[in-house]
């Protein structure tokens, strides 16, 4: 260590420029996301004749295609490696965001008829034929989505991990992560304006488009740290400084031998991060493609309003407290000596009990729609904080060869748990609003919602007992 307090004055500082590319390609990445969500309501769904099960089956194979891919893309990310990996998944994300533009074409050429407001002014059995053949086309547009936005955790946890030592790592993920309650924060203030001045297609372009251009600052700014004329010997040192410390709670690592993709389910540790991916991805994913139409259903509260926009901008800047999530493990590890996992685990408890707030969401909807927006807001941050911190677990347990594909395990496990909520969510709200039925005082899809809120705010409560049931302790793996 005394080479690095030697030259840390000198130390360049170019991690942090990498953290923010990372964070740049999750902003895009969560902005892609929520066009469908901030328009579907108000724009897609009268001119497609679309109910709450249309969209949930949308979310909900958006997500399990999600899941699937994320088991592929880690593994694909440390085959082609970091570089080469993220330029493809950010390709073929933007161009399936840029797809769903030509899904009302699509429908167009398929039903026989000729505009959008043909479209709409539909009736009989030709109104079920555009709902469904719509429906195809956005599904086979997300997917294209899933495919690529599979990528973007695996190769951002992979290059943190190249690019910071373990102490550090939680917190560079907690900033990158935090792109995602950018991406959510922006949405709401240029996508609804976008789709109202250009019609919904354009706002998918636009939105997509931001993806080709983050690709060619990528190609000449990433490099691994031992070769990137951008770092010095200084912070090399630094980078890599968990190899100069071997004994206690830190391990060598052998970076030369490789975990084969089977051989990752031997371990406690893989378990114990997906069941915490599973519980708790779809909570957030509920609370990013629900919320404007819970505001819609519950409030008439359309997103391209003022009120609508103010709401959902607050609802996502409240998320950005997720940022110092990252900073409580150094701060625990500070001030007690405990080691990373340890650390982190607790950190993962204090966030794991805020999500219950969200039980208050709808009592107090009755008051104001402000409410319910700012408990959301708070279990939103509360996620991205867990989310930052069970990422960061990763790589304090694993080698780094195997770290894209451990977080494309637990990605794919987070995808499933995101699919059943995003089909239970969808189906249960036509059902409570067609039979009325009744929930703690509510009726109708404020029932359902009701019911939701209560499986989202326990969710982490669950999903923590269970991986500390699995990993008591800190167990990192080495490869033999």
């Amino acid at each position: 260590m005394s080479t690095i307090q030697n030259t840390m004055e000198k130390m360049t500082n170019y991690r942090w420029t990498i953290c923010a590319m990372l964070f740049f390609a999750t902003t895009v990445n969560y902005l892609d996301r929520q066009v469908l969500s901030l328009t579907w309501d108000e724009f897609i769904k009268p001119e497609f004749h679309w109910d709450e099960s249309h969209y949930g089956t949308i979310t909900s194979v958006f997500s399990i295609v999600y899941a699937i891919c994320m088991l592929f893309a880690g593994r694909f990310i440390d085959w082609l490696g970091t570089k080469k990996g993220y330029l493809w998944a950010i390709g073929i994300w933007s161009a399936g965001a840029c797809l769903h533009a030509f899904c009302g074409v699509v429908t167009e050429h398929v039903v026989g008829l000729h505009s959008a407001a043909e479209l709409a002014s539909a009736s009989g059995t030709v109104v079920v034929t555009i709902a469904t053949v719509s429906m195809y086309c956005f599904l086979a547009a997300r997917c294209v989505l899933a495919l690529g936005e599979a990528g973007n955790f695996p190769a951002a946890i992979k290059v943190t991990a190249e690019y910071f030592p373990k102490k550090d790592r939680a917190y560079a993920t907690s900033i990158f992560n935090a792109g995602a309650s950018i991406g959510a924060l922006i949405a709401p203030l240029s996508i609804p304006l976008l789709a109202k001045a250009w019609g919904w297609e354009m706002a998918f372009i636009v939105i997509g488009a931001l993806g080709f251009i983050w690709m060619g600052f990528w190609v000449f700014m990433y490099s691994a740290p031992a070769k990137s004329k951008h770092v010095n010997k200084a912070e090399l040192e630094y980078i890599e400084q968990d190899k100069h410390e071997v004994g206690g709670t830190h391990v060598e690592e052998k970076d030369e031998k490789k975990m084969g993709f089977w051989q990752c389910f031997n371990y406690k540790q893989t378990w114990a991060f997906a069941f915490g991916k599973f519980m708790t991805d779809g909570v957030w994913w509920f609370f990013l493609f629900w919320t404007p139409s819970y505001l819609f259903t519950q409030f008439d509260i359309k997103t391209s309003s003022g009120l609508g926009m103010g709401l959902i901008f607050t609802l996502y800047a409240i998320t950005m407290l997720s940022i110092y999530g990252g900073k409580i493990p150094t701060i625990i590890i500070n001030k007690t000596g405990m080691n990373p996992y340890a650390a982190r685990m607790r950190a993962m408890l204090i966030f794991a009990f805020f999500p219950l707030l969200v039980l208050l969401a709808q009592p107090l909807g009755t008051i104001s729609p402000w409410f319910p927006v700012i408990l959301i807001g708070i279990g939103g941050a509360a996620h991205q904080s867990w989310s930052a911190n069970i990422f960061s677990t990763v790589g304090d347990m694993f080698p780094k060869t195997a770290i894209a594909s451990i977080t494309g395990i637990g990605g794919m496990a987070g995808g499933i748990g995101s699919m059943i909520l995003q089909k239970v969510a969808g189906n249960l709200f036509v059902y409570a609003d067609k039979t009325g039925m009744t929930f703690m005082g509510f009726s109708g899809k404020p029932a359902g919602y009701f019911i939701i809120f209560c499986v989202c705010a326990v969710a982490y409560l669950i999903g923590w007992v269970v991986m500390k049931a699995l990993v008591p302790k800190y167990k990192p793996i080495v490869l033999e």
